[in-house]
């Protein structure tokens, strides 16, 4: 699962390179991992404009501008803070490519209505924000680590395929 992860990461980056775009992300559950993997590919300092890691509510409405409303009436994890997260990253920072992640990576916080697992990823590109739900809890075996390696993966694969259909 690793090498799968290196593999689509550093061909976000490529194709960053090749459209001479840049990214930015803005990540909760994953706690700077997507950052962490984008670095890791030489020549990501030519793409790489920004990670932000807004943990706490607070944080996300400070830095990313999303706004209390939208957290008190859907929380934290939830489709609509993913987009308002992926919409502050852009206006914030610019970058062609914004990816944002909030969700449950366990073992606790979960409920009947949002399980471990409950992950949004949002994507700002071309003025064009949107966001997917990744039910990581329909695959056995995976504890917290594993949520936020898989969260990761997804991630960059969409993004892959986000800078794969614009060529």
């Amino acid at each position: 699962m690793t090498g799968d992860l290196d593999k689509v990461t550093a061909s976000v980056v490529q194709c960053l390179l090749e459209n001479r775009q840049t990214l930015a992300t803005g990540e909760s559950l994953t706690g700077g991992l997507l950052s962490e993997r984008i670095t890791s590919v030489p020549g990501a300092s030519q793409v790489f404009e920004l990670g932000i890691c807004t943990y706490s509510d607070r944080m996300k409405r400070d830095l990313l501008h999303v706004p209390s409303g939208i957290l008190t009436q859907y929380g934290a994890v939830s489709r609509q803070t993913a987009l308002s997260m992926a919409e502050g990253l852009m206006h914030r920072s610019g970058a062609d490519l914004c990816l944002t992640v909030t969700g449950l990576a366990g073992p606790g916080g979960g409920t009947a209505e949002t399980p471990v697992g409950t992950v949004y990823a949002g994507f700002a590109y071309q003025n064009q924000v949107t966001a997917a739900c990744l039910k990581l809890y329909e695959l056995p075996g995976l504890d917290r680590s594993g949520i936020r390696h898989m969260t990761a993966l997804c991630v960059f694969q969409i993004a892959e395929q986000l800078l794969r259909a614009d060529r």
